[in-house]
């Protein structure tokens, strides 16, 4: 979540919810500062979207800009990973056994991945540019470490449940606390 110290932070606890009040787990979740950029490091080591019984493993993942992906595949099929979301496109050969180069994700946004031979096979890497973010829980909640600003902080949200938008949902918060996002579609 947050990559160093941070002097004084404050807790974000954030809750997704559907129309019916119902928890909704595997959303994206991430907090910003408006108009400060980030200064985050990304991590040393490579995210992992693994692939087991022909699906992503994770759902969805959650990356700081800049970030390398692996795409290990623990599955006793070959596969052949790639996604077309532009300006992140990127082709991975059909492989089994020998894990391809990591994939650097120099570009925010969301990556729709699929693999050419099962078509059922789907997940999404969210993109961020800052270095605080997860992915909420199967209570539909997360609990980020944000920086104290007295401009507040902006807290998006991107699912694939999320109809009608390919951009992530935002509420500015001038304090700490909780949020609640109520998803209405």
């Amino acid at each position: 979540m947050i990559s160093g110290p941070v002097a004084f932070a404050e807790t974000l606890e954030v809750h997704v919810v559907d129309p019916e009040g119902h928890p909704v787990p595997d959303v994206a979740v991430f907090a910003t500062i408006p108009g400060a950029a980030s200064t985050a490091k990304t991590a040393s080591e490579p995210a992992i979207m693994d692939q087991r019984d022909t699906r992503f493993v994770p759902h969805i993942l959650v990356v700081q800009k800049g970030a390398y992906v692996a795409f290990p595949n623990s599955d006793i099929v070959a596969h052949h990973v790639y996604s077309f979301s532009k300006p992140n496109d990127f082709v991975l050969p059909l492989y089994k056994g020998v894990t391809p180069d990591p994939v650097r994700f120099e570009h925010d946004g969301v990556v729709t991945l699929g693999c050419n031979i099962h078509d059922h096979m789907l997940a999404y890497i969210v993109v961020v540019d800052t270095d605080v973010f997860g992915v909420t829980d199967g209570n539909g909640v997360i609990e980020l470490e944000v920086a104290s600003s007295a401009a507040g902080y902006d807290v998006s949200i991107w699912s694939a449940r999320i109809r009608d938008s390919k951009d992530p949902i935002t509420q500015h918060m001038r304090t700490h606390g909780s949020v609640t996002f109520s998803l209405q579609k």
